[in-house]
């Protein structure tokens, strides 16, 4: 045995995935079949949660929209006044822009989420 092929035997002994690679003698394996797609939630259980999805992204869309121009609750806020770095960038109007455009856009999802609703029927049975 030359040199040459001692390392590659030996480095064929040390590497696991040499292994593996080999295919292992066995019964033979019978084919794959298809999986069966889960049936579809219950439509009672599709409207609601279409309920809760709407109204979170409404509600949280609207704080998004309308706190960052309440004073109450963006200028004099204690958490705010302790982090004045923070409060320094957060006073500016673009920033409050942004804040509300998030808002807006959520809202959006959520009027979107409502138009495009369609129930999954089971249409197996």
């Amino acid at each position: 045995m030359s040199v040459q092929q001692m390392t590659f035997a030996s480095m064929n002994q040390m590497n696991p995935m040499s292994q593996m690679s080999q295919p292992t003698p066995g019964p033979p394996q019978p084919p794959l079949r298809h999986r069966e797609v889960p049936a579809p939630a219950p439509v009672w259980l599709q409207r609601m949660s279409l309920v809760v999805l709407v109204l979170f992204c409404f509600y949280i869309g609207a704080l998004l929209a309308i706190l960052p121009w309440e004073p109450r609750y963006w200028d004099r806020n204690g958490w705010l006044l302790a982090h004045p770095a923070i409060e320094a960038v957060l006073n500016h109007g673009w920033v409050r822009g942004l804040v509300s455009g998030i808002g807006l856009i959520d809202i959006w999802i959520g009027i979107s989420e409502l138009l495009h609703y369609r129930d999954t029927r089971d249409l197996r049975s």
